[in-house]
């Protein structure tokens, strides 16, 4: 099957949405299909054509990261676009600014168009009466839809009559992300936090660094934060001001084949989020056996409850606090990190991922030629 995906950004960025369509074209072309990536030119020194993992991916410029700019990219890329579906069976559109692409590339064909809604950006402008409307207008495009979480499943189906979504977690590639030996030193016999988020509002580490005063003060710990961001320099000011400096170590943006043994230095990671949707990033965390705290917000409580670690309402550092201190006290964290492990091999691995795009695109196709 020829398969043509398109979106705004592929590694070497790093983030869930990137890992979800880079995993999902590899997996795709290892079963020995023919996938072509359609995407960004969105770091200095990309070539523009390439083959990762027998994925053919081609880059167009992006003139900024904004929704004006992701909307530039879409209209630019679609010369591109068209060329590379020529012949496709199915194409698929990772987020909603890649529909009206696809589309225009495909005028006149039947190919079948999939798309996948992501990330809070989508939430924002659905939830936008100015721009709902033509939000809508993009959806009612795709002849089939998937979320990654029940939230953006149940918003875009409030979009038109007519829309359906189905709720799609993303999946993890197990067989990377699983525990290992740990690439970090431990300091001392102090158990260790990770919170592997980039550093932007939306995710909330500074509800964390308000909370680990509390943390440090109740348990011996220390921090490990890995992303980068607008908010860093802010963030490590705020952790010297509340004196726990000491106890946080901001490390950056790391490549993603860095992360399993990052992640698995740590004993539990923390996900302090104000929007989210399924992130693929506490699954990897799950998928290396730790135990995950995390907010109750967006698609976090579909993959987090007590079994694998805990919820706490979001923007409250004494709740974050009170919870990340009842499961480091209640001697459960191998049993929960075992469970998370388990769950994702069974449900949110990357090969149930690949094994039910196949079975939609195949019905997609076969209806289109009947």
């Amino acid at each position: 099957m020829k398969i043509v995906m398109h979106c705004v950004y592929f590694p070497p960025e790093v983030g869930g949405l990137e890992s979800h369509v880079h995993y999902l074209c590899r997996g795709l072309a290892r079963r020995g299909h023919d996938v072509t990536v359609v995407t960004s030119l969105s770091q200095p020194g990309l070539a523009a054509e390439e083959v990762i993992d027998g994925i053919r991916v081609h880059r167009t410029p992006l003139p900024s990261r904004t929704p004006l700019g992701w909307f530039a990219h879409a209209a630019g890329s679609t010369p591109r676009t068209r060329a590379a579906v020529q012949g496709a069976d199915v194409v698929h559109a990772q987020a909603f600014p890649s529909l009206l692409p696809c589309a225009l590339a495909m005028a006149g064909t039947s190919t079948p168009l999939v798309c996948t809604l992501h990330t809070s950006h989508f939430l924002r402008l659905a939830a936008n009466r100015v721009f709902a409307p033509a939000l809508g207008k993009l959806v009612e495009l795709s002849d089939y839809n998937f979320a990654a979480s029940k939230e953006i499943a149940d918003v875009g189906e409030g979009l038109g009559p007519t829309i359906e979504v189905e709720v799609l977690v993303n999946g993890v590639e197990t067989d990377i992300f699983r525990p290992q030996q740990g690439s970090l030193a431990r300091t001392g016999g102090r158990r260790r936090l990770v919170v592997p988020r980039r550093l932007f509002p939306k995710n909330g580490v500074e509800y964390f660094v308000r909370a680990l005063p509390a943390i440090a003060a109740g348990a011996e710990v220390d921090v490990i934060v890995i992303g980068d961001g607008p908010e860093r320099n802010r963030l490590e000011a705020l952790a010297a001001e509340l004196g726990v400096a000491d106890r946080i170590d901001f490390l950056g943006a790391r490549p993603h084949a860095e992360m399993p043994a990052l992640l698995c230095s740590a004993d539990m990671a923390v996900f302090p989020s104000l929007v989210e949707a399924t992130s693929v990033a506490a699954l990897e965390c799950m998928a290396c056996g730790l135990p995950v705290a995390a907010s109750a917000v967006g698609g976090l409580p579909q993959i987090v409850d007590d079994s694998v670690g805990g919820l706490f309402p979001p923007a409250d550092p004494a709740a974050l606090a009170a919870k990340v201190l009842e499961l480091l006290g209640d001697g459960e964290l191998d049993r929960r990190g075992a469970t998370g492990r388990e769950k994702v091999v069974s449900m949110w691995s990357n090969e149930r991922l690949v094994d039910r795009h196949l079975e939609v695109y195949r019905n997609l196709v076969a209806r289109s030629s009947s």
